[in-house]
């Protein structure tokens, strides 16, 4: 049965921005993921968490359409996206940033910025110089400006530090209007400073974009998130406030090492 356009946004107006239904994903006889099952608000700002093989990463590439679940349902705003292709989930307000940057080197800041907005335009197959008064080179610029790198948009990406970087890639993620945002370990590599200004970054975005983190540095995951998923060999293994987590014995004694260790 085909879904107009019309009935996608009504159901999109009241639905969950996020929900996965017993997502299972096989790799031969490995499960990476069993039975996960997950429902995320609109606008709502999770943490999910765990040791490295915990499944995360996986869980991503599932909700992104990069892996297709062997069993379970993945569904956007309400719309069922299981079988969807990466690029028609990215169509409805998905993004992603990656553990391993993407980016142009050889390019500017802002160049890199407009062309993420370009590619998901409608316009994006023109060939066509943009002009100084392009819209999208002011919405690049104004992005730029969100996360911090609007001193440096003239500067091409291989003269950026490694943090500056990491921003620039939440920069693409927010192109193009996103509804909902998975942020891959954003973190990795960054140093105190860095950190900081990332978690002024992610805690300033707008209040209607949801997002997923998921990261090995509990602080920066704490301080950016609402609720927590805690996973452990492709399950869910706990869930709560990061308050709740933080302080609950058994992901203090599997993760931290005790709560005295």
């Amino acid at each position: 049965m085909n879904v107009t356009v019309a009935e996608r946004l009504s159901a999109a107006g009241t639905a969950n921005a996020l929900e996965l239904r017993g997502v299972t994903k096989m790799f031969g006889a490995l499960t990476a993921l069993k039975d996960v099952t997950m429902t995320v608000r609109p606008g709502e700002r999770r943490a999910v968490l765990g040791s490295n093989g915990a499944g995360k990463t996986t869980l991503f590439n599932c909700i992104t359409g990069d892996f297709l679940p062997t069993s379970g349902t993945v569904r956007l705003f309400g719309e069922d996206v299981t079988e969807f292709p990466a690029y028609e989930r990215i169509r409805r307000g998905l993004r992603r940033t990656y553990q391993i940057s993407l980016l142009f080197s050889e390019l500017s800041v802002v160049d890199n910025i407009y062309l993420a907005c370009r590619g998901v335009s409608r316009n994006r197959f023109s060939l066509i110089r943009p002009k100084r008064d392009d819209a999208l080179m002011s919405t690049a610029e104004a992005l730029s400006a969100a996360v911090h790198l609007l001193d440096v948009k003239d500067t091409p990406i291989a003269n950026l530090s490694h943090g500056q970087q990491r921003q620039l890639e939440i920069a693409l993620a927010l192109a193009g209007a996103p509804r909902f945002i998975l942020f891959d370990e954003p973190a990795a590599g960054l140093s105190p400073t860095e950190r900081s200004e990332l978690i002024e970054i992610l805690t300033s975005l707008p209040e209607h974009i949801g997002y997923i983190i998921i990261e090995h540095d509990m602080d920066v995951a704490l301080r950016v998130s609402e609720s927590v998923t805690m996973m452990h060999n492709g399950e869910i293994f706990k869930e709560g406030t990061p308050q709740e987590i933080e302080a609950d014995p058994e992901v203090q004694e599997l993760y931290l090492g005790g709560a005295d260790g």
